[in-house]
């Protein structure tokens, strides 16, 4: 890989929550085979109570332009919609309709990585039937009567005005992954038993549309995503509740099986190399329902079908990745969030194919919510030290997920430096 670096300088997967971003960014303009592959909620906007209240720079989607055919978002929310980012990009563009001819949509995959969409605005939803569709067309009203019908009585008895109110901001009506975001909960209450009452009773009313689904034979067709998560077990995802100032899982999305982001990352993979090549490595109809989700798998396939000598650099952008100790009798510890399985890939996708790719942390503490956020005296530790790599919530001493470089002042700070990436690239 060509770098005007001293021989000796370090990679960049080698740093360890480094701000060094004049290198970073030198050394990702020196390289045209990039791909980055970035999160949106709490890495190119805040995290909010209310999901209607999102705002995008506009400054950022034209940087993102830029770097067409480089850069891709994977989300877990959704491009469509009236809670779409398509429509929080036509706000900040001053655009009246998604069909604006701005053509300035960011491309790449949401629902988890089952709602494709290129930068005209052209969506598809590779490997889902009309059957699941249509079923999920109807969870938000399903998800609108059991909240009702548990919001009316003890221990909250709230009344319907409130309810309605709260329900509209809360209940995502995303057609791919429909959602209920507890946020507005949160601040409503403002009592912690309560919330946590409510994140119990959610995981039952989840657990009782995935019933409805099995009477319509759908009974392999969706999951629950916790967001942030402690991971998963057996049972699936495990829910994080809050505890003290972390107000743990706030939303509670109903998805379709595969639609996890670490498959994402070998779609986006897939389009990349069609991009350059002309070629579908994994074939045009290759879509998250029908690969593998185990990483050793995932990583097998890769190698089998990828060309090393195509392997862009990839650039992992996330700011979900939680790490908690069962116990503090316990060296167990649960990691999870929803963006540590994406980055773990991005990181051991690197080290297969020796392309150097790189994990880049968004703090996103600083918004609205209750997050745990990195502990700035551990930043920057010296090259060769033995660095202390525990902050609380986010990663522990034996963390296997390297955050090599990482933006302690949250989204502000990534954008600013987006934007500098971008410009230096288009002009290279």
């Amino acid at each position: 890989m060509h770098s005007d670096f001293p021989a000796d300088s370090p990679l960049l997967h080698q740093f360890l929550f480094s701000t060094d971003y004049q290198r970073l960014k030198r050394s990702l303009v020196m390289n045209k085979n990039l791909l980055i592959i970035q999160d949106l909620d709490g890495v190119c906007m805040g995290l909010v109570r209310d999901p209607l209240t999102r705002t995008l720079d506009p400054d950022y989607i034209n940087a993102s332009k830029l770097l067409a055919g480089h850069f891709y978002v994977l989300t877990n929310g959704e491009h469509i919609g009236g809670r779409g980012l398509n429509q929080i990009v036509d706000t900040a563009l001053g655009a009246e309709s998604q069909t604006a001819a701005h053509q300035s949509y960011l491309p790449g995959l949401a629902g988890g990585g089952v709602q494709w969409q290129d930068q005209q605005g052209r969506v598809t939803h590779p490997g889902v039937s009309d059957e699941e569709l249509t079923f999920l067309r109807s969870v938000p009203d399903k998800a609108k009567a059991y909240l009702t019908s548990l919001l009316n009585k003890a221990p909250y008895n709230l009344s319907n005005a409130d309810i309605d109110l709260l329900c509209h901001s809360a209940i995502l009506d995303n057609l791919a992954s429909p959602t209920i975001n507890i946020n507005v909960f949160h601040q409503h209450f403002q009592q912690p038993e309560l919330y946590l009452q409510l994140q119990k009773d959610l995981k039952g009313i989840m657990q009782a549309l995935l019933d409805e689904a099995d009477v319509r034979n759908l009974s392999e067709s969706f999951f629950i995503h916790y967001a942030p998560n402690l991971g998963r077990d057996a049972q699936g995802e495990r829910i994080k509740f809050a505890r003290g100032q972390d107000s743990g899982t706030t939303d509670f999305q109903f998805m379709l099986q595969g639609a996890i982001k670490e498959v994402g990352v070998l779609v986006i993979l897939n389009h990349y190399y069609f991009e350059q090549t002309g070629h579908y490595p994994l074939g045009e109809s290759f879509n998250a329902r029908t690969a593998p989700r185990d990483q050793e798998k995932l990583l097998a396939l890769a190698e089998q079908h990828f060309d090393p000598q195509q392997m862009p650099r990839i650039i992992g952008v996330g700011d979900t990745v939680t790490s908690n100790p069962q116990s503090t009798a316990s060296d167990v510890v649960l990691r999870g969030g929803s963006d540590r399985g994406f980055l773990t890939l991005v990181q051991a996708l690197g080290a297969r194919f020796q392309s150097d790719n790189a994990v880049l942390y968004v703090d996103s503490s600083g918004g609205e919510l209750d997050r745990p956020g990195l502990q700035l005296d551990r930043l920057n530790p010296l090259p060769g030290s033995q660095p202390n790599r525990h902050h609380d919530g986010i990663c522990d001493q034996n963390d296997p997920l390297n955050l090599n470089f990482v933006f302690a002042n949250g989204h502000q700070q990534y954008i600013t430096f987006f934007r500098d990436l971008a410009a230096a690239f288009a002009n290279a």
